[in-house]
């Protein structure tokens, strides 16, 4: 089909699910887990997703956050957006980390869950956890100089430098 670009899949895990886009126009695509896993307060866990991709020279797949778990949770991808390199072979696992500081009581929750609950988060099988897109990646070529000042335009500061309001 005109406009997309061939990725290899491979599915390694029973039940995993193929990674969609759950409308028309979408940028991302949905990747669901393939496991039930538990995430404690302050938990940092790999995810698996029971896929794996053979990504064509010149594209990364980027993984980012679902804007709902972000809201609603407070599980957050560890390194968002992560890169899937073009040369990655093995499985797609999704870094989640619970920034909750504790637990309050017993329950655990789910990413249905509303209002930001604090304490431990079950992943289902099957669950939407993470979005992938397709990216190209142009590759850089270095030049040293000895002084990139007036090379373009500086903007003249960073980290703040244009304040909050």
């Amino acid at each position: 089909m005109e406009g997309k670009v061939e990725v290899f899949l491979e599915i390694c895990r029973e039940g995993a699910v193929v990674p969609a886009y759950a409308k028309e126009g979408d940028a991302g695509m949905d990747v669901c887990a393939a496991e039930e896993v538990l995430i404690a307060p302050g938990e940092t866990v790999i995810v698996p997703t029971g896929i794996k991709l053979a990504i064509p020279d010149g594209y990364e797949i980027q993984v980012r956050p679902r804007s709902g778990i972000s809201y609603n949770t407070p599980l957050r991808l560890s390194n968002s957006p992560g890169t899937i390199d073009s040369g990655y072979r093995d499985e797609l696992g999704i870094i989640m980390t619970n920034t909750s500081e504790s637990a309050f009581g017993d329950q655990v929750f789910t990413i249905d869950s509303k209002g930001n609950c604090k304490g431990t988060y079950r992943i289902r099988k099957g669950d939407r956890i993470a979005q992938i897109v397709l990216q190209v990646v142009p590759k850089m070529k270095f030049t040293i100089v000895d002084s990139v000042k007036g090379i373009g335009n500086d903007r003249g500061g960073g980290f703040g430098s244009t304040g909050v309001r």
